[in-house]
């Protein structure tokens, strides 16, 4: 099974069962700027315990692992669960919804939109920028991260509420790295224009 395929998959899973859901990490820093390759698929999700059967009986234990003991830590702690394709090892993160103030926020502006296999929910470019900024920080700096920010600011700059930004990059202690942001982007060229 491929990443694609397993996204559509848990994508479908979640619509069927009902379960909030946005996608988020670098498959929304790859739908909103440069697409890279990425080791997981990252949600943000509400579950609640009459949730934690259907989730297990949807993912075969033949074909993935899915810990019941993991989902119900994860709901109780406000963490995260991991499922697992076994064939590929290919992996999903299911990070609870919060109460923080910024998660509450995100969660509530995410955006329904075309993912090619299907309709989904996943996190505004703002929140996919500030979200990646924190991780930045959280990380020592990683490269990687900021580069994400860099080309999702640079291809939506045009359409992006910088008000939002300048806000929880200040609530978020992430303020020196959003600076480095507008400092270091570039204005984007479609391909057709490019000299």
């Amino acid at each position: 099974m491929s990443q694609q395929e397993l996204l559509t998959d848990v994508l479908a899973t979640l619509e069927k069962l009902g379960i909030e859901y946005m996608l988020t990490g670098s498959h929304a820093s790859s739908l909103q700027g440069e697409a890279r390759a990425t080791h997981d698929i990252d949600f943000v999700v509400i579950l609640t315990a009459e949730h934690i059967q259907p989730l297990l009986d949807a993912f075969a234990k033949d074909r993935f692992y899915l810990s019941e003991s993991a989902i119900r830590d994860a709901i109780r702690l406000r963490r995260m669960f991991n499922l697992l394709e076994i064939t590929t090892g290919e992996k999903v993160d299911f990070w609870l919804l919060t109460d923080s103030p910024f998660d509450q926020s995100r969660f509530g502006r995410r955006q329904r939109i075309d993912l090619g296999e299907q309709i989904g929910y996943v996190s505004s470019p703002e929140d996919t920028i500030l979200m990646k900024l924190h991780w930045c920080k959280q990380s020592g700096g990683s490269e990687k991260q900021f580069n994400d920010v860099l080309r999702v600011y640079e291809l939506q700059a045009e359409v992006l509420d910088q008000k939002y930004l300048q806000k929880w990059a200040t609530e978020l202690e992430v303020k020196d790295l959003w600076q480095r942001v507008l400092n270091e982007a570039e204005p984007f060229i479609p391909p057709d224009n490019a000299a």
